[in-house]
């Protein structure tokens, strides 16, 4: 069985990056898993009521590449399992590299 390519669409925008996410809410426990369908899957414990699962995927994304809450924030996907996410401060390739170590 070949494995599926880790293809994802980070896009540099000014200030920072934007990356594309599936969440997965209601998980056993919080965690960044390899890209699918050319998506990072962030799997979160919190449901997805009152934006609790937003909340639990910009901190899961925060401490997955090492860094403050503040610098992750939701740009697209409000209400929607696929969401893009805006982190500031940070280039493409360090975000690149990260999702290798997967």
């Amino acid at each position: 069985m070949s494995e599926e390519p880790r293809v994802v669409g980070v896009t540099t925008v000014p200030g920072g990056v934007l990356v594309p996410v599936r969440v997965q809410p209601r998980s056993s426990r919080s965690r960044v898993e390899p890209p699918r369908d050319g998506a990072v899957v962030v799997r979160v414990t919190a449901p997805p009521v009152d934006g609790e699962a937003n909340r639990a995927c910009l901190e899961t994304v925060a401490k997955w590449l090492g860094i403050r809450k503040s610098q992750v924030s939701l740009a697209a996907g409000q209400t929607s399992r696929h969401k893009t996410v805006h982190v500031a401060g940070i280039d493409a390739e360090s975000v690149l590299r990260a999702i290798e170590r997967l």
